[in-house]
């Protein structure tokens, strides 16, 4: 049996924090941390955290749709973010830093308006939810060192999402 192989693109504040969710779970064959959305070719972290190239931020997975599907993914991405935020995630601030999902395909975007049709819809958020739904573009991996970073760094990482305030925005407002 052949497995399929789509791309499925979000953007949700740090990388490093976007990458252990969607790990090493059953049809997830690849997580890349990088950069999508901006004007420069081929940039660079440094150039992508002065907020001035136009990129996210970006995780770009590669994932067997049969095994889990786009709205499985969908799933998992909303309650990674605060989805109202549009200057950025939790400390991290700045436009590189801006939540959105990246579609690859029409039948993404379809299932990304409608997931995020969802999320408003649940009385979850009191403020509006500003998540672009935007089309992919040239995704530029990001450096070696920013992959897999919560592997690498273990202990710098589990500080980074405390000190941060994604976890506690999490539990209040996701795991209820």
């Amino acid at each position: 049996m052949t497995q399929r192989r789509e791309l499925a693109t979000f953007a949700g504040g740090c990388f490093w924090c976007m990458v252990k969710p969607f790990d090493e779970l059953p049809g997830i064959h690849g997580i890349v941390s990088g950069y999508m959305g901006g004007s420069v070719d081929h940039p660079t972290y440094e150039q992508v955290k002065t907020g001035t190239t136009g990129h996210f931020e970006v995780v770009q997975i590669t994932f067997d749709p049969d095994l889990f599907p786009y709205k499985q993914l969908l799933d998992l991405y909303w309650p990674q973010i605060d989805p109202t935020d549009d200057g950025g995630q939790f400390f991290d601030r700045g436009s590189q830093y801006r939540t959105a999902v990246f579609y690859h395909t029409p039948g993404q975007k379809e299932e990304a308006e409608a997931s995020k049709q969802e999320v408003a819809g649940s009385g979850r958020f009191s403020k509006p939810i500003v998540t672009g739904i935007l089309p992919a573009s040239v995704f530029y991996p990001a450096e070696d060192y920013h992959q897999d970073f919560y592997k690498k760094n273990p202990e710098k990482y589990k500080e980074e999402r405390i000190e941060s305030g994604r976890d506690s925005f999490i539990k209040e407002n996701w795991e209820k």
